[in-house]
């Protein structure tokens, strides 16, 4: 490997982390959960692919995921009691709740045309319940759209 390819995977490296510097902030400052597991592939897409993915496809595909998952986890949590911790699957309930997102997902984002595989990683994390309902309507999608705004700011001073 050359030194311009290892300082090219450097600074695209540093521009997936820079993507996530708003909504770290936000977490940081408010202590919302601004900051969760799929905004880091999002960030990797965004960064790795040029041109990323449109903003409708990324914001749209995490809506979809949110959705599916609130639907999977409150049809599970509404007919039988699910446990306390996000991650215990014993009784399957949760388990059940997790294939249901991820099944109910992949067909919205394929029947939408929104399809961003990273949105199957926040369908997991609101279908588990390891994000709270209330959070996940109010905290992801600004986090999405907090990386977008990032990549385009990011996008338009490189470009001068």
């Amino acid at each position: 490997m050359s030194d311009t390819d290892a300082r090219g995977d450097l600074a695209v490296g540093i521009r997936a982390g820079g993507l996530l510097s708003v909504a770290a902030a936000v977490a940081w400052l408010s202590g919302a959960p601004a900051v969760f597991p799929s905004l880091g592939p999002t960030a990797y897409v965004l960064s790795t692919d040029r041109p990323g993915p449109s903003e409708r496809v990324v914001v749209g595909g995490h809506a979809v995921g949110v959705v599916a998952g609130l639907l999977a986890y409150l049809a599970v949590s509404s007919v039988v009691p699910v446990p306390a911790s996000p991650l215990s699957f014993d009784p399957p309930w949760l388990a059940i709740s997790g294939v249901a997102s991820v099944a109910l997902t992949t067909a919205g984002m394929r029947l939408t045309h929104l399809v961003h595989p990273p949105a199957c990683a926040t369908t997991l994390i609101v279908g588990l319940g390891l994000l709270e309902p209330a959070p996940a309507l109010v905290v992801v999608l600004p986090a999405v759209a907090s990386v977008l705004l990032v990549d385009r700011i990011l996008s338009e001073t490189l470009r001068r």
